[in-house]
């Protein structure tokens, strides 16, 4: 099962694997090519690329503030009213 929704910094997300700290929640701090993490329990930085973070990723545990501030469903720019 790979997640497939937006990432936002600020996430905090559960991993598969555990962090050789002995931790497995991370905070998304970069969202591009590679997706930069650090671990919660020991402060470490690492770069995932994209693909491998949608495959280890297990679920979010919180949400970053900028996915709470947007709306559910947003308007289509090109709909005519």
């Amino acid at each position: 099962m790979e997640i497939h929704e937006q990432l936002y910094i600020g996430d905090v997300v559960e991993m598969r694997k555990m962090h050789p700290c002995g931790g497995n929640t991370w905070e998304v701090v970069r969202v591009g090519a590679d997706i930069g993490l650090i671990c919660q329990t020991c402060q470490r930085r690492v770069l995932l690329p994209r693909r491998k973070f949608a495959r280890q990723a297990k679920r979010f545990l919180r949400r970053g503030e900028s996915a709470v501030s947007l709306p559910e469903q947003r308007e289509d720019p090109n709909a005519k009213e």
